[in-house]
Formats: structure tokens, C-alpha cells, sequence
């Protein structure tokens, strides 16, 4: 790693903090390898290295950052890249932070949503990084339920161990401007009550943007909904409620939380989407409602999946299971056996995966009619369980199968699922060509082509695109020659 000139003077911020930790130099700077491995850096910093930030030199890119996790994991409070003396920047990993409070977590948030609204571009262009899904996942199966939520009048904010609030993802990624607005400004003023008619709100807004997503894409209302938790959720959250009234402020924007990370991943932003995951994770963690928690684990598995990181989609399937046990619904029992089949899938695992769905098949199949079921874990019914049998089979190039599970997935599924639709129909058009059928599969191909020109989902798109892909073989068969004109038409 280059570092850059050297100060005129030691850092003494520095040394009076490695002195207090009890590091050696080789020490810290071991361990700031290790935590830049948990994020998918590779740093390789020594003994040597240590000495010449001592020296007054900075460490370039992420470091800062990264060193200032160390201390704070070590010293158990919050410090920033400033208190070690060292230069602030904008850290590639900065909200794939598990808050160690609440209040913490919400100042995490609250700096992303910000962030975000601003329309900053590059915070839609950070990678996904596998290593940081580790941490997260971790944090949340063996954390401890937070003792308090609530916020009084009068009140004073006391983050951990007692020191002033650091929100590490607003100071990271904000330098160089001040943020798109105030902390409070909107028609609630600060430190206002929060009432169960706000919360109510929250879930209204949630089941408006969640019906825009399915039909439309993430990309049709993304930023409005960005916007909103920035301008009505983050001020609730800086409000005045008790304990019941904050589990279940904290339950809902966790839930938008989640949404605005699906919404990201369904235009592609999957370092962003990754982030917003782990913020709702630890928003479900504050609101105590660990089935929530594991739905959000299932989301990333998903994202994980997507992106083709198998073995990471069924750790986290399988962390979801182990934090709920089998105290969940039927329903919620199936949906997690049936993401981790997914990641088995992607890995052509074929035993492991069928032994999933069988057990999520049998799952669901117990499911009785009237069983009070979570209002996130509705959509996961014979139709969905039929999708996700036909992108197992799919993957596992048992195409006969894939075949039978996505028709009967599209006889089942109501319209205004419409992406869902299409990515069924695009697996049906896969095994069909699979199978040889080019023309059916043609067919099908441009129907899904045209219905992902009506959307505004990345996803859509290269599901469309995959397909094309597989079509190279055949690429001057007549089938292949209609398809490429129709697409070239929609456009």
C-alpha cells in the first residue's frame, strides 16, 4: 500500500491509543489486516507499516477507517478516523457496520438515507463484498436482545460507554459537503412524541411502495421512497416514544429499510442494497422481532444467489433458520428451506437442494388455512413455492422439471407480480431451450423482452439477457433471427 508524505510531527493521538489498547505494533497492524479481510480487502500491512503512521504518515483509501474500527472494537467505544489523528475517508465497507446500540444504529441509517437521497451516484457504484455478510450475520444470531429502545422528552442521547455520538456512515461519506438537509427537518419537529397513527403510516407507505416494486421495477419509485425515510422515518426515530411504541417503530423501519435495499438490488446498486440489508438486519435486532430479522437474511441470501455466491446464500439461509428455530409459522419455515434450495441450486448441489425443497413442500403442505401468518411471509404460497422449484430445477439443468413447476407457477400467480411473472417466464423459456424447443422458447423470450422494456429493474433486463446468452449456439436459426428483430423493435 502507498502511504503518503510524511507529517512533521508524530501522531501522538495515535500512539497514546495503541499505548491504551495494549498493541504492539505488529499487533494492530495484524489486526487491521484481518478486519480488512472480513470486508474483502487485501492489505498486508506489518510492524513497519505501524511505525510510519507513527511517524505522522497517513494510510491511504480505507484504512483510516478500518484502524479506527480496531480501537473501537477493542476500547469498546466509538472513535472515529480523526480521534487516531488520522485522515477521514470514505470507507468501502461503511454501513456493513452491526451497531453495537440503537441509538448507534440509527445514526448509521439515518447517514445512509441521506446519502442516498442526495442522488450521489458513487454510493450506487460500491461493489458487493461476500466478507462482509459474515460479520452481520454473525452479530445477529448470537447478540443479545437491546435492553431499552425508548426515548424520553427530556431525555439527553447517551451512546455507548457514555461518548458523543460518532455516526460513522454520515462523517465517512459526507466529506466535502454538507448533507442534503438537517437532522429534523420536516414537517415533525424535533423530539415530537411518535404516535401509533405515525407507525401506521410507515406500514401504508411500505405496502405502497412494495406494490409499485412488483409491478414496476425498483427503479420506478426507488428514490421516493429513499427520500421518505430520510424526511418522515429518520425524525420519528430521533422522536419520543416508550418501549412498545419504539419495538414497533423500529420494526417498521427496518422493514422500509429492507425495501429500499430490495429496490436497490433489483437496479443493480448491490453494494448499496448489501448495506441497507445489514442496516434493517440490526433495526429488526432493536425491535425484538427476530422472525423479521430472518426474512431480511433471506433477502440477502437472494441477493447472494443473484449474483452467484452460492455458498454464502445457504449460510445465510441457514443462520435464518437457526435464529428462528422452529418456532416459526409453517409458511416461514418454507420460505427459508426454499432460499437455501436456491443457493444449493447455483451450486449444483443436486441432493442437498432436493432434500430443501422437499422440506419446504412439506412445510408449506402443513400450513393450515387461518394460521396466523407474518404479513412479509404472505407472498410464499403454492405459486412462489412453484418458482422457486423452477429456478432450482432450472439451475440443475433438469429441465423436464423446470418445465412443470414454472407453468404451474404462472397459472398460480396473481398479475400484479408482474417481475415475479416475467422471471418465471424467462426460466420457462431456459428449460425450453434446454430442451431443444427453440421456438417455444423464442416465443416466451420476447414476451418477458417486452415486459422488461415496461419496467425499470436491472434485474428484469438480465434475466432477458442471460437468456440471449444461451441462445448463442443457435444464433442463425430462424427462431433466433425473429427473436433479435422483435427485441430490436422494443427499442
Amino acid at each position: 500500500m502507498t502511504e503518503r508524505p510524511a507529517q512533521r510531527t508524530p501522531n501522538r493521538q495515535l500512539a497514546a491509543l495503541i499505548a491504551e489498547a495494549g498493541f504492539s505494533n505488529a499487533g494492530l497492524a495484524r489486526r487491521v489486516d484481518q478486519l480488512g479481510l472480513e470486508h474483502g480487502l487485501d492489505l498486508r500491512y506489518d510492524k513497519t507499516s505501524v511505525t510510519r503512521w507513527l511517524r505522522g504518515q497517513q494510510p491511504r483509501g480505507t484504512t483510516p477507517a478500518l484502524i479506527a474500527e480496531v480501537f473501537t472494537r477493542r476500547l469498546g467505544r466509538r472513535l472515529t478516523a480523526q480521534d487516531l489523528g488520522l485522515d477521514a475517508c470514505a470507507p468501502v465497507y461503511a454501513g456493513l457496520e452491526f451497531a453495537a446500540t440503537p441509538e448507534e444504529a440509527v445514526d448509521i441509517v439515518s447517514g445512509l438515507w441521506r446519502k442516498d437521497s442526495g442522488s450521489h451516484a458513487e454510493l450506487r457504484k460500491i461493489a458487493f463484498t461476500p466478507a462482509g455478510l459474515v460479520v452481520p450475520s454473525r452479530d445477529w444470531l448470537i447478540g443479545r436482545p437491546d435492553d431499552k429502545v425508548a426515548r424520553g422528552e427530556s431525555a439527553p442521547r447517551v451512546p455507548a460507554q457514555g461518548r458523543p455520538a460518532s455516526p460513522k456512515f454520515s462523517t465517512s461519506l459526507e466529506q466535502g459537503g454538507p448533507p442534503s438537509r438537517q437532522r429534523g427537518q420536516s414537517e415533525r419537529g424535533p423530539g415530537q412524541k411518535v404516535t401509533g397513527g405515525d407507525i401506521a403510516a410507515l406500514r401504508s407507505v411500505g405496502e405502497l411502495f412494495r406494490a409499485l416494486d412488483n409491478a414496476y421495477g425498483g427503479g420506478h419509485a426507488r428514490q421516493a421512497l429513499v427520500r421518505y425515510l430520510e424526511h418522515e422515518a429518520e425524525p420519528m426515530l430521533r422522536g419520543t416514544y416508550g418501549e412498545q411504541t419504539g419495538r414497533r417503530l423500529f420494526a417498521a423501519a427496518a422493514d422500509l429499510t429492507r425495501l429500499a435495499g430490495w429496490t436497490s438490488y433489483d437496479i443493480g446498486a448491490h453494494g448499496l442494497a448489501q448495506r441497507y440489508f445489514v442496516q434493517a438486519l440490526r433495526l429488526a435486532q432493536a425491535a425484538g422481532d427476530r422472525m423479521y430479522g430472518a426474512y431480511v437474511l433471506v433477502t440477502m441470501s437472494r441477493q447472494a444467489v443473484y449474483l452467484g455466491h452460492g455458498r454464502e446464500a445457504v449460510q445465510l439461509a441457514r443462520v435464518a433458520q437457526q435464529g428462528v428455530g422452529t418456532s416459526a409459522p409453517p409458511v416461514v419455515q418454507a420460505l427459508l428451506h426454499a432460499v437455501e434450495a436456491r443457493g444449493h441450486g447455483v451450486l449444483g448441489e443436486v441432493r442437498a437442494c432436493t432434500s430443501s425443497l422437499v422440506r419446504a413442500e412439506r412445510a408449506l403442505e402443513s400450513a393450515r388455512p387461518g394460521e396466523e401468518v407474518p404479513y412479509w411471509a404472505r407472498f410464499f404460497d403454492e405459486a412462489q413455492l412453484a418458482d422457486e422449484f423452477g429456478h432450482c430445477h432450472r439451475d440443475l439443468q433438469q429441465y423436464r422439471a423446470a418445465i412443470q413447476h414454472a407453468e404451474r407457477s404462472l397459472q398460480l400467480r396473481a398479475p400484479g407480480y408482474a417481475r415475479s411473472r416475467l422471471f418465471c417466464r424467462v426460466v420457462l423459456a431456459t428449460a425450453r431451450l434446454g430442451l431443444g424447443e427453440l421456438d417455444q422458447a423464442c416465443q416466451l423470450a420476447a414476451e418477458a423482452a417486452g415486459q422488461a422494456a415496461e419496467m425499470r429493474s436491472v434485474r428484469a433486463t438480465e434475466y432477458v439477457r442471460d437468456f440471449e446468452r444461451r441462445l448463442e449456439p443457435y444464433k442463425d436459426a430462424a427462431p433466433v433471427r425473429g427473436y433479435r428483430d422483435k427485441v430490436a423493435a422494443l427499442h
